[in-house]
């Protein structure tokens, strides 16, 4: 994805994260005008992303927009591939912490503050590259994090099959909601291991 103004001064590395500040990590501003010229680029390729994500997933409304990022303790990995232009935008993977109300393998429902994922897309024309398989592994080494702690909200039958293929990831544990966590969720994390902000997880029954 090209946008009209150079990406390259945004992006210190090929994947770089995005807080609720939408400036992102390593960015360093000389002045208050870059400072807010950044943040308003930053915005412009997220809210673009995530509007294309909703497509993709044949949702009305995009999951992510700067805005409730901004509003938010949720956190964005963006993508970039550098060129001789003004670079480009290749993929997104928005992840975060919620509490949810899940069952467990013995179906009683639990209240967990669990780490989501939120968002998860790469361009169409760069899927079956490779690149989901990076984006997703550089944010598991970020957050230090295995996939099966993961809860993943909405996931499309592409995300299902990616996990599957990458992570081994194929017994989930039925759910009344939007979201799909698999047997080694409640394992992993009644460990009290890292979450994506590191606090523990609390696993609290009702």
């Amino acid at each position: 994805m090209e946008f009209r103004f150079n990406m390259h001064p945004l992006f210190r590395s090929r994947i770089v994260r995005i807080n609720n500040s939408l400036l992102p990590t390593g960015f360093t501003a000389q002045s208050r005008r870059v400072a807010l010229d950044a943040t308003a680029q930053i915005s412009e390729i997220i809210n673009f992303i995530g509007t294309l994500s909703a497509q993709a997933q044949g949702l009305s409304v995009p999951v992510t927009t700067a805005q409730k990022l901004r509003n938010s303790d949720h956190h964005i990995y963006l993508m970039f591939e550098p060129n001789d232009k003004n670079g480009l935008v290749v993929g997104i993977l928005k992840v975060g912490r919620k509490s949810l109300y899940v069952f467990d393998p013995s179906g009683e429902t639990v209240n967990v503050t669990a780490p989501c994922v939120l968002d998860f897309y790469v361009h169409e024309s760069r899927q079956r590259g490779g690149l989901g398989r990076e984006l997703f592994e550089h944010m598991l080494r970020e957050e230090n994090i295995r996939p099966e702690e993961l809860a993943i909200d909405r996931p499309s039958e592409k995300l299902l099959g990616f996990l599957q293929k990458h992570y081994g990831l194929s017994k989930k544990i039925p759910q009344m909601n939007n979201f799909v966590v698999y047997e080694g969720f409640f394992a992993s994390n009644a460990q009290n291991s890292s979450d994506i902000d590191g606090r523990r997880m609390h696993i609290t029954a009702r």
